[in-house]
């Protein structure tokens, strides 16, 4: 069993790995400028992140996980299709990043007894837990729905002001949560986002204000 969870976490740290990744190319491209920048890296290292985030969450039976990955995924991959990398990918891989999360979501909800006693009815999280974690992922995850329309009115890819202090709140309500469930990947993951979030919101404002 311990073996299991070893492999378990490593899956949730790789992913950790890209998710850290795409925030500390992002703060650096974005130091360099003087401005906020959304790369195709940035969309490259979220969608790698996310794919394993989402199988991370299946196998620690996690709701709250799942939840906010689903979301935000195709918004990932609704910004590679902006910045015209989308098309670069080969066709296989393409159908492999659309299919597996549907494919994965189809296949849990096909029993949905054995859905709900494992997400829902997990003794590990108790109900308030799960409630107080799928909040903070859907406003973590409301960050990418925020930045999709945003982006959608202005016809290019963009991380606005105000996708970064969404990121704040949610990643705050995130750290409790993985302080309840003693999640070291989530833990870790958030508190170095934290930081860029803070700091992305400095440098935004400071744009604002000079503008």
């Amino acid at each position: 069993m311990q073996a299991v969870n070893i492999w378990v976490f490593a899956v949730g740290f790789l992913a950790q790995i890209f998710f850290s990744a795409r925030i500390l190319y992002q703060w650096i491209a974005t130091e360099k400028a003087g401005r906020i920048l959304s790369p195709p890296a940035f969309w490259i290292l979220s969608i790698l992140g996310s794919y394993l985030l989402f199988i991370y969450g299946v196998l620690r039976d996690d709701f709250a996980i799942i939840l906010g990955q689903f979301i935000s995924y195709y918004i990932y991959l609704w910004n590679l299709r902006m910045q015209g990398v989308w098309e670069k990918i080969a066709a296989l891989i393409r159908a492999i990043l659309l299919l597996t999360p549907l494919a994965a979501i189809g296949i849990m909800l096909g029993d949905p007894a054995g859905f709900t006693d494992t997400f829902f009815n997990n003794k590990d999280v108790p109900l308030w837990l799960l409630l107080f974690g799928s909040a903070g992922q859907l406003i973590f995850s409301l960050r990418f729905i925020y930045q999709f329309i945003y982006s959608a009115a202005h016809h290019k890819s963009e991380l606005p002001l105000g996708f970064w202090i969404i990121s704040l709140s949610g990643s705050t309500m995130i750290i409790a949560y993985a302080l309840f469930r003693l999640d070291p990947v989530l833990i870790l993951g958030q508190a170095f986002g934290f930081i860029a979030y803070s700091r992305n919101i400095m440098i935004g404002l400071k744009n604002k204000h000079s503008s």
